[in-house]
């Protein structure tokens, strides 16, 4: 079964949403079977490479929300995240576009580290202040993940991965994506935003069934019981 997420690393919904994804994944009888991919989202491409402000002030004034929403948003999503085991820090949040951040995903994809990058993007931007348009900050994280410095240097003296990255955005806009989280499973069934882990176990299931059905190989009834009682 194959799973395709949509995500932002600016986006502080995906890291809730991953977080109850893998538990109700956790707990999924076939999950053995299951293949996740990460794919590329921005929720703001022209985002400027670094923006002297805070993720408040980023809001308020780029996206014209009033600054006393913005702190309400952030008091509810932070609370949200602790339920998930996360610390949000908004006042130490280092705005900056995420393109760069989306390249390094797909060249740790390349060395069976998706995940991991993933997840070190998303916790490091919102838990730790760091600045994800940052070459420093991206070439340490490369190399600790343990990707070759030559491969993690070409992210900045070159264009590879961009491709991959803009062909994600178009399948987004083909798929009629709109907003992330969201959960594609099989290409068949989606999921928009952070949904409860009851709702992933229950998708995760339905998709599975769907995938396979239950065969009935006897060719005629054999005695059964049912509810008005036993074949005689």
């Amino acid at each position: 079964m194959k799973i395709e997420i949509w995500s932002d690393v600016a986006c502080p919904w995906c890291y809730i949403g991953k977080r109850r994804f893998e538990a109700a994944l956790s707990g999924f009888e076939h999950r053995g079977s299951v293949d996740v991919t990460w794919r590329s989202y921005q929720l703001d491409p022209a985002l400027p490479e670094h923006y002297d402000g805070s993720e408040l002030d980023y809001l308020s004034t780029r996206k014209g929300i009033a600054p006393q929403q913005v702190s309400q948003m952030f008091n509810h999503v932070t609370e949200q995240a602790k339920g998930e085991g996360l610390d949000y820090r908004f006042d130490k949040v280092v705005v900056a576009n995420s393109f760069t951040a989306h390249r390094l995903i797909h060249l740790a994809a390349a060395h069976g580290k998706q995940d991991a990058a993933k997840e070190r993007l998303l916790s490091d931007h919102f838990e730790h202040g760091q600045d994800i348009g940052s070459a420093e900050y991206l070439t340490r994280l490369g190399h600790e993940l343990g990707i070759d410095a030559a491969e993690v240097a070409g992210l900045f003296t070159t264009d590879k991965y961009a491709d991959d990255v803009r062909s994600d955005f178009e399948e987004a806009r083909a798929l009629g994506i709109s907003g992330v989280p969201f959960f594609v499973i099989d290409r068949k069934f989606g999921l928009s935003g952070a949904q409860p882990v009851e709702t992933f176990a229950t998708a995760l299931n339905q998709a599975w069934q769907d995938a396979n059905p239950l065969v009935l190989v006897n060719s005629a009834d054999g005695e059964a019981c049912g509810p008005d009682g036993c074949a005689v």
